[in-house]
């Protein structure tokens, strides 16, 4: 087991495990961009999950991580969600206008690049304890990240709509949701981020939720 955990807080692990996990969404972008043509939302969204991933090229290891199988699956499954949308996504009716798609893809890319240089090196997939940060974006929301992902899936949902696609992009999010849900539980054993919930009580949206 101390081998096990020593493995996976080596930075050599770390930063072979991102060279790996960017590769899907190049070839998923790539496939998109041939469905739906030069498209913002998918380009943004995207994006947003390259952003996360090569950030583990320099992130710091972490002073204690899970090994709970299930919350790696849940976190692979949630982060390679949007891989799975690309593929079975279909082309549909817009239900709003052009500009209110757009906004909500800049307002995603936004939030989320500004929570990529709030968290600096202390970034993961799975829960793990690194250095907390309680400044810029997450000096109002604990999960910044996801708050940007939700508004690139509500993006995407807007822009093309049909049964399978809300189905697709609404368990997308949920899946966010359970590993915030995952990670607090994880992390909260740790006084410091215990304190952290009390003192920053909204988990993605300030002063709603």
């Amino acid at each position: 087991m101390a081998v096990l955990v020593q493995s996976l807080s080596s930075p050599w692990t770390d930063r072979g495990i991102a060279l790996i996990a960017v590769a899907p969404f190049a070839w998923s972008l790539s496939h998109e961009m041939r469905t739906f043509g030069f498209n913002v939302p998918w380009i943004v969204a995207n994006a947003n999950f390259i952003l996360l991933v090569l950030a583990m090229l320099v992130r710091r290891p972490p002073s204690r991580v899970t090994l709970n199988p299930a919350y790696w699956l849940l976190a692979f499954v949630a982060t390679y969600w949007l891989f799975i949308v690309g593929r079975f996504a279909t082309p549909g009716p817009a239900m709003a206008p052009g500009w209110l798609v757009f906004s909500l893809s800049f307002v995603s890319f936004v939030i989320s690049v500004w929570a990529r240089l709030s968290l600096g090196r202390s970034i993961g997939l799975v829960p793990a304890q690194r250095k907390l940060v309680k400044s810029g974006a997450y000096r109002y929301m604990r999960h910044p990240i996801y708050t940007g992902i939700y508004f690139a899936y509500l993006a995407l949902g807007l822009q093309s709509f049909s049964t399978i696609n809300a189905a697709l992009f609404a368990v997308g999010a949920g899946l966010f949701v359970i590993k915030s849900l995952v990670e607090e539980d994880f992390l909260r054993k740790d006084p410091e981020y215990a304190a952290y919930m009390v003192s920053v009580p909204w988990r993605w949206v300030p002063f709603v939720v």
